[in-house]
C-alpha cells in the first residue's frame, strides 16, 4: 500500500494493480522490485532461524516527509511475524534491534555501511523526490468527489427488539455528516456510530446503527450530508413487500469538494 498524505494512492499484489484513477502513472515496476527486495530478506530471515517452520510474515513500513519549514524525515520500520523487529535510525546509520532474534540481522547489516548510505539516500532523497512528483496531482483529486451510496438493511433480535444498521460508502473525500433521526429529531445519543474506514480505491464507507421498537421502524430515517451531494440523503427500510429490494439505496450527483501523500 502506497499513502499520500492519509490517501491510499496503490495497492499491489501478486495478481493486480489497483490505482487511485488520478495517480495511474506510478511506476509499477518500481512496486514489483520491492517485492522482490522483501520476498528475498523473508527468505534469508528464514535460513537465519533453521527451527522455525509453518508460516511467517515480514512487514515493512517506510516514507519520507517533507514539512513547512523545509525541513524532512524519514522513516523505515521492520516487522517479523506481527511485531516490531528492527528499525533504522538515518542519522546514525545503525540499526535498533526491538527482539533479541533481530540482533543476528543488525549485526549482518551494519556489516555492509553501504547499505545504511543508500537506505539514507533512500529516505532523505529519493522518497522525497516521489512526493515532489506526485504531489501536483493531488490539486486534481481536490476538483473531485464521489457522492455516498446509501443503504438501509435490518437485524432482528426478537420481537419486542431489532437493530436498523445504514450503510454509507463510496465516498471522497473522507468527512461526513451521519445520524439517525426519528420524526425529524436527531437520535445522537442513540446512535452507534462506527469510525470511517478507507477502501482501496480512496474512497470511504461508514456504518451506522440504532436499535428500536420494530413497531416504530417507520418513525426512523437515516440522514447523511457530505460534500459530493447536491442536498441531503435520507433513507428509510422498505419492507420487501413494498420493493423488490429488502433495503433501500440511493446515490445522487455530486459536485466539487477537497483532498489530501505517503
Amino acid at each position: 500500500m502506497v499513502h499520500l498524505d492519509d490517501q491510499p494512492i496503490t495497492q499491489y499484489d501478486d495478481n493486480t494493480m489497483k490505482m487511485v484513477p488520478w495517480l495511474e502513472m506510478v511506476d509499477t515496476t518500481i512496486l514489483v522490485a520491492l517485492e522482490r527486495v522483501f520476498g528475498a530478506d523473508l527468505e534469508w530471515l528464514s535460513k537465519l532461524n533453521h527451527k522455525a517452520g509453518g508460516l511467517h510474515t515480514w512487514q515493512v513500513s517506510l516514507g519520507c516527509e517533507l514539512r513547512e519549514d523545509g525541513s524532512k524525515g524519514g522513516f523505515l520500520h521492520y516487522g517479523y511475524n506481527g511485531m516490531d523487529f528492527i528499525s533504522f535510525d538515518k542519522e546514525t546509520l545503525r540499526w535498533v534491534a526491538a527482539q533479541p532474534q533481530a540482533q543476528k540481522v543488525k549485526e549482518e547489516w551494519e556489516e555492509d555501511p553501504g547499505l545504511s548510505e543508500r537506505n539514507k539516500v533512500y529516505l532523505e532523497e529519493t522518497c522525497i523526490e516521489w512526493l515532489q512528483r506526485y504531489l501536483p496531482y493531488q490539486k486534481e483529486a481536490l476538483l473531485q468527489t464521489e457522492p455516498p451510496v446509501g443503504k438501509v438493511t435490518r437485524k432482528v433480535v426478537d420481537d419486542s427488539l431489532e437493530v436498523l444498521i445504514c450503510q454509507a460508502f463510496g465516498f471522497y473525500p473522507k468527512e461526513i455528516q451521519t445520524t439517525w433521526i426519528r420524526d425529524g429529531e436527531v437520535c445522537q445519543n442513540e446512535t452507534l456510530h462506527r469510525n470511517v474506514a478507507p477502501n482501496s480505491d480512496r474512497t470511504y464507507y461508514v456504518l451506522l446503527s440504532i436499535e428500536i421498537d420494530p413497531k416504530e421502524r417507520d418513525h426512523f430515517q437515516c440522514y447523511l450530508e457530505h460534500e459530493g451531494l447536491q442536498e441531503p440523503l435520507v433513507l428509510a427500510w422498505k419492507d420487501e413487500t413494498a420493493s423488490a429490494n429488502s433495503s433501500a439505496i440511493i446515490s445522487a450527483k455530486f459536485s466539487p469538494f477537497s483532498s489530501s501523500i505517503f
